[in-house]
């Protein structure tokens, strides 16, 4: 407190009380508690106006505005050269904010770095810091200059738009604020702690911001949920996954709240032996990169997190790769969320969104109130500006018809001046002589000679006829505040169209763990797929073209070497899908929580979502409708033959680490599982062309740890392809590995006692090769997608593919490329208008 010298003070700060004191024999007596309280008020209101809080209007601290507009007056601005940051700290210091070369090089580099500042206000060259924390290098060896949005914040400050204010030493004039065309305190944000108080808001997206400001202008009768209709959440410069939800609503609506705000991470597979690893690319906003890698290694070396082999920075250039190697036992979606409870890596952002109104007076503000606040400080710096136009045109034009009366009366002009001894007696004359003003007859006496050529001569008079159309517009604009109101719109619609970006946070508008508001989600149909190496996508229905039986397909899914798509499931996505695997537990998430992805996208890895154990993969997905309570049965096949039944019921309720579906004998897997009333038929097929049909009432109901009972006896090498439901009217499709199918009635499979070996389905032989897929087909199914191991699909009709009887290898469905086999069927029950093109047929579609 002792150090602040009264000079350094701005002349916004309040005077302090008097205080009461008497003087003994010359010494001047005070009451020490009266003499503290009254410094302290004058330190506190120093620290909270002229240092730490950000001015409402343009969104700066006075050290921030001080450094903008000291480059802007010596010409650094963003289409020249970088100049040193020492020689721009320097004449801040000496000229504006006397508080230490550090303090000012600091705000200046944080202004400079896209890790800190949204958008960024200065352009640097240099070393200035990194996210591990790193300071930036001294200011002799660092250059700035502008950047394009400090140049907008800083437009017209030449049209006296703004009030100036002497220095801390008199010496100079400063902006007491900016007149900030962009909505600076919401798009960057602002951090300080005061003397009593401190500030906290978070930076946005300028698009949504402008959209949020022209929904004020344009709806006199807005709400704050109109206003939220356009601002989703905060945008952090450092990306992240931000949950807000109730306490994000509170925050704009009061000023103070809270937002959640998690690092991206994804679980990739780190080798051919089934080790994942977990690679974070995003962090939270403001936290130390090499802290957060610290704290990991902490956690790690204390045994709170196990499983983990390596963890690596191998972020570069401002791009964030934080690797961590788990070991080939570990589970990766629970490390993930163990890195997220106990690491930095998910943390919480406070709002408090406290700046100060009028320069003067600190004040907790809600969206509404900044916005406000924000438009009324435009509308009148327009109204500024275009004062000064008017004034500037006014002048302009009395100089104008001072030099019309001047070339219109030419030759006396010329007479008057001639005949004058002195300047002061022409000029003199003239006033008398044409009821001139005094500016007006100095601009005649400075008339050079090529003005009273013709083209001069008409230039002024349309030069003239300009001013008057644009002083009336001016007029026109100052007499009305609803044009001055909609110059602003204009203004931030342009400034929208010239600097609008993609947003870099994404926003979950639930608190986090509380995901129930499907009312966000828009209920679509959509095809979930799932390759062998169990990674999962969801694409839209439509992206799969009906196709003529016998063509190549289109190119459906990139896969890596070694993986194709195994399954696919036609859902909406307000569906839930159990997910059942090859080890018998099972799983359940929403349709739309499994990721959104073009055609030809390779998905993600589905350890992300489900909390897989080591080796473990997805054997079968089955949907259940949303809003739907199926009764019935789960009716499972295994790929060794044994099936087993158990109540729908005791899946209702899955927990997040999965349920036991089956008990599994040793070298068995559980592939195959379908919804039943239990009074079905059952049709189980194999590699080699055996069905087996029986009714299954065959099978009791069993719980769900209940090992099964054996529904077909396999020959030596055979193995089971497919289990569906069968009904009277249906019909069996088969396909082999060679791309062959065909349809064959139901009434040609007879039903047996479950247990036997089954009847011939199919010819199989070399060129169809071994089954691969088995279909139940009811009389609303009337399309298929076939799929290959390399991600070729194709999407046919079934007039298409002939019945044929069961002893025959069926027609070419798919023409396949040399290495390449049928890998899966979906059917599909209600095909959407519009997404059928029967043209995309046959060579066609060769991709």
């Amino acid at each position: 407190m002792a150090d602040i010298d009264d000079q350094q003070l701005d002349n916004t700060t309040p005077e302090p009380e008097v205080i009461e004191a008497t003087t003994i024999n010359g010494v001047r007596r005070s009451n020490i508690t009266e003499v503290m309280e009254s410094n302290f008020l004058r330190y506190s209101m120093s620290v909270i106006i002229a240092r730490a809080l950000p001015d409402v209007r343009d969104g700066l601290k006075p050290v921030h505005r001080r450094i903008l507009f000291s480059m802007n007056q010596n010409g650094i601005r963003s289409n020249g050269k970088t100049m040193k940051s020492a020689r721009i700290v320097g004449d801040v210091m000496g000229k504006y904010h006397p508080h230490g070369n550090m303090a000012i090089y600091d705000a200046m580099a944080r202004l400079a770095v896209d890790w800190s500042t949204r958008y960024l206000l200065i352009t640097g060259q240099g070393n200035f810091g990194t996210m591990d924390g790193d300071p930036p290098a001294a200011d002799r060896y660092t250059e700035a200059k502008l950047n394009r949005h400090a140049e907008e914040l800083l437009a017209d400050l030449d049209k006296e738009t703004v009030p100036f204010r002497a220095n801390y030493d008199g010496t100079e004039q400063e902006p007491e604020v900016l007149p900030a065309r962009l909505p600076n305190l919401l798009l960057n944000g602002q951090t300080g702690i005061a003397v009593g108080m401190a500030t906290s808001i978070p930076p946005h997206h300028l698009g949504e911001v402008v959209d949020a400001v022209v929904e004020m202008i344009d709806n006199p009768d807005y709400e704050l949920s109109d206003l939220l209709k356009h601002i989703k959440g905060p945008d952090f410069p450092t990306g992240g996954i931000v949950y807000g939800g109730s306490s994000m609503q509170e925050a704009y609506a009061s000023g103070k709240g809270s937002v959640t705000i998690r690092g991206r991470a994804v679980i990739e597979e780190r080798n051919k032996q089934g080790a994942h690893r977990i690679v974070i690319t995003e962090i939270p906003y403001m936290l130390n990169m090499s802290a957060l890698v610290e704290k990991m290694a902490e956690l790690v070396n204390d045994k709170k997190i196990n499983g983990v082999s390596d963890i690596r920075d191998e972020s570069s250039r401002g791009a964030v790769r934080i690797v961590v190697d788990l070991k080939k036992d570990a589970y990766p979606k629970k490390i993930l969320n163990q890195l997220y409870k106990l690491t930095p890596l998910q943390s919480a952002f406070h709002y408090n969104m406290l700046a100060l109104v009028d320069g003067i007076q600190p004040r907790v503000l809600g969206l509404t109130d900044i916005l406000h606040e924000y438009l009324k400080h435009r509308q009148a710096v327009v109204r500024r500006r275009t004062e000064f136009e008017l004034k500037k045109a006014k002048a302009r034009e009395h100089i104008l018809e001072g030099l019309k009366i001047a070339l219109d009366n030419i030759d006396e002009v010329v007479r008057i001046i001639r005949a004058s001894a002195t300047t002061d007696e022409a000029r003199d004359s003239l006033i008398k002589k044409f009821k001139l003003s005094e500016i007006q007859a100095n601009s005649i006496l400075a008339m050079p000679l090529r003005s009273l050529v013709g083209l001069e001569r008409q230039k002024i008079e349309d030069e003239l006829a300009q001013l008057k159309k644009l002083i009336a517009d001016l007029e026109a604009l100052l007499a009305d505040e609803k044009k001055i109101t909609q110059v602003v719109r204009k203004e931030l619609i342009e400034l929208k169209d010239k600097y609008n970006d993609e947003r870099r946070s994404e926003i979950i508008n639930q608190e986090l763990g509380k995901f129930s508001d499907e009312e966000l989600i828009p209920n679509e149909q959509v095809v979930v797929t799932l390759t062998t190496s169990n990674y999962i996508k969801r694409s839209p229905v439509s992206d799969y073209k009906r196709q003529g039986r016998g063509g190549k397909g289109r190119r459906g899914i990139a896969t890596r070497e070694e993986d194709y798509v195994d399954q696919m499931l036609f859902v909406s996505t307000h569906d839930y899908i159990l997910f059942f695997t090859n080890r018998g537990r099972v799983f359940r998430i929403k349709a739309y929580e499994i990721p959104n992805a073009s055609l030809n996208a390779k998905g993600v890895a589905i350890v992300n979502l489900l909390q897989l154990q080591p080796e473990e993969t997805i054997s079968s997905m089955f949907k259940i409708e949303a809003g739907g309570k199926p009764e019935g049965h789960l009716f499972m096949c295994t790929k060794n033959g044994v099936v087993k039944k158990t109540a729908y019921d005791k899946f209702e309720n899955v927990r997040t680490s999965g349920l036991i579906a089956i008990t599994l004998d040793d070298g068995d897997e559980l592939k195959w599982i379908r919804l039943s009333s239990g009074d079905e038929e059952v049709v189980i097929s194999t590699a080699m062309g055996q069905a087996m049909r029986f009714h299954e009432s065959h099978v009791r109901s069993m719980g769900r740890s209940a090992r099964g009972v054996r529904g077909m006896r396999l020959r030596k090498d055979d193995y089971v392809i497919g289990m569906d439901i069968v009904h009277e009217d249906a019909s069996i499709f088969v396909i082999s590995r060679n791309g062959y199918g065909k349809r064959t009635k139901i009434s040609q499979f007879t039903p047996h006692a479950r247990g036997g070996v089954g009847i011939r389905s199919a010819v199989v032989n070399s060129k169809t090769g071994e089954l691969v897929a088995v279909r139940s087909l009811r009389p609303d199914a009337n399309e298929l997608i076939v799929i290959s191991e390399s991600g070729q699909t194709i999407r046919l009709g079934l007039k298409d593919i002939p019945e044929l009887s069961r002893a025959t290898q069926g027609v070419r469905i798919m023409r396949l490329n040399d290495g390449d086999y049928v890998a899966s069927v979906v059917t599909v029950m209600e095909p959407q208008e519009g997404d059928i093109d029967d043209s995309d047929s046959g060579e066609a579609n060769a991709s």
